[in-house]
């Protein structure tokens, strides 16, 4: 059936509905890319509109017709081949309020510029909880992760995962004129400090964010992935917790009516922001959840809240029972350890995370079929930095092999392997532990042990990392300095890392 036709049955089993909410409208073929509907410029048939439930296809006029709801915003999912036109602010223009806006119950028109040249291998840039408390976090953030990045990325997507900003929703401009300035569409995902102060209910809780940043289940289309935007966190006013994290009724029956028309051969990505294996997650949510995913031939789930990162292999004896295990990657935040611990030079704080990451932000590189790969860049470090390393400056010469190097490295995972040689001798395999960073440690004595604040917040206290290795250092070497080297191998690229120690000769 043609697309066309299968919208106007559609629409003609619709009811009809007050004017006083925007329900219909048009998606147009904006040819020269400003925005606005000119002579000349064709209605587009066969594009899809949702409010987060259901979801409507334009017919031959271009124009669709959803159900009244009670859902905030209405919004066009982006077709691949098609980018959105922009907002003022520079967000792409993909969402109407469902109220406020309408006349007549008319909506905006949508306005869908042609790409014909959307590659289909490309890569997108993510971030977790830039959670910005003040106009002076907003620099740290504008200075420590996106001037670096500005004019020198690659990327052609961008997505911020949740803690936009630290309960204060009048930071939104400051920060989206920093993602913008990128130059790739931004897209964003609720967190649970993106919930409005005061709200007296969970469909009220996001009021701020639906103005300023856009709807909070949606989705977008490129030629070789899906991006699924999904507010996780449900509001519980007035209770303790304040929130658990889930998904709602609207959001499931969206997923239920969406995923199926999605082509096997693409990379479906869920971007949320707590984490599936966040004890606040409702179990039962996660495992509906999974039962949709499970019919999905590529998924791969975005999340962040932790700020630690983390890589979770999702597998039967948890509840997964997909053909191959389910990817979550849990992004380290942008903002670290909230910008707390000393300042460096330029006047950022070094904001290393409790499981002993630097801040940072996420790489995902697309390929057709499927086929994809992430990885971690820390603020305004090279690329290959990828593992940090921590061993004693010095060990007695002939004493017991009781002490070890630690290495952190930020995109290992459980299965992981890891080696270290002494002196270039021969490579032996590190063994995985479950323990805090040392070299986090250390920065919690300095703290202590000092008699008035180094930073405005002191680092955070270490907890257990999940990618942290160790080996005992050879003590029966002769005196002197012996070199250390650390090597893992992240999706096909080999980094290593370097340190030493000294043994020195000592009598009882």
């Amino acid at each position: 059936m043609r697309p066309y036709l299968l919208a106007g049955l559609l629409l003609a089993c619709v009811p009809l509905t007050a004017a006083a909410s925007c329900v219909e409208g048009l998606v147009f073929d904006d040819a020269n890319g400003n925005g606005v509907r000119e002579a000349g410029e064709q209605p587009l048939p066969g594009i899809r509109v949702s409010d987060g439930e259901h979801i409507a296809v334009t017919g031959r006029d271009g124009r669709y017709r959803l159900p009244d709801s009670a859902q905030p915003t209405v919004f066009v999912i982006k077709p691949a081949g098609r980018r959105a036109a922009s907002r003022a602010d520079g967000l792409p223009d993909i969402w109407r309020p469902r109220a406020g806006e309408a006349q007549g119950g008319q909506c905006r028109p949508f306005a869908l510029v042609p790409q014909p040249d959307a590659p289909d291998v490309f890569q997108a840039l993510v971030m977790a909880d830039s959670q910005t408390a003040s106009a002076l976090d907003v620099g740290y953030f504008e200075r420590d992760i996106v001037a670096p990045l500005r004019g020198r990325h690659q990327a052609r997507l961008g997505m911020t995962l949740g803690d936009i900003t630290n309960d204060d929703p009048s930071l939104y401009p400051l920060l989206v004129k920093a993602v913008t300035s990128l130059g790739v569409p931004w897209l964003h995902v609720p967190g649970n400090h993106d919930m409005d102060l005061g709200a007296r209910s969970d469909a009220q809780s996001l009021d701020s964010f639906h103005r300023q940043l856009g709807p909070d289940t949606y989705a977008w289309e490129e030629p070789s992935m899906v991006f699924i935007g999904l507010d996780d966190i449900l509001a519980q006013p007035g209770q303790k917790p304040a929130y658990v994290g889930g998904l709602r009724e609207d959001q499931f029956a969206f997923l239920e009516r969406y995923l199926p028309t999605v082509p096997q051969d693409r990379l479906v990505v869920l971007g949320i922001h707590i984490p599936l294996f966040d004890h606040a997650f409702r179990a039962g949510d996660r495992a509906r959840l999974f039962a949709l995913l499970e019919n999905v031939r590529h998924p791969l789930v975005l999340s962040g809240h932790t700020h630690n990162q983390n890589q979770v292999f999702w597998n039967a004896a948890q509840g997964w029972k997909g053909a191959r295990p389910l990817h979550e990657y849990n992004v380290g935040a942008a903002c670290g350890a909230f910008w707390s611990g000393v300042k460096d030079a330029q006047g950022i704080p070094d904001t290393t995370m409790s499981d002993g990451t630097p801040n940072g932000y996420g790489l995902l590189n697309v390929q057709p079929q499927g086929y994809y790969s992430v990885e971690y860049r820390v603020a305004r470090a090279p690329e290959d930095e990828q593992i940090a390393l921590h061993a004693p400056k010095v060990l007695r010469r002939g004493a017991y092999p009781a002490w070890g190097v630690y290495a952190n490295v930020f995109m290992g995972h459980d299965g992981l392997p890891v080696e270290f040689r002494v002196d270039g001798g021969q490579w032996q395999p590190m063994k995985r532990v479950e323990q805090p960073d040392p070299r986090l440690l250390a920065e919690n004595v300095a703290d202590d042990q000092a008699g008035r604040l180094r930073g405005y917040d002191r680092s955070p206290e270490a907890t257990p990392s999940s990618h942290l290795w160790r080996a005992a250092l050879p003590t029966k070497l002769d005196a002197g300095e012996h070199a250390v080297e650390v090597r893992a191998t992240l999706d096909g690229r080999e980094y290593r890392s370097r340190t030493t120690y000294q043994l020195q000769d000592a009598n009882p």
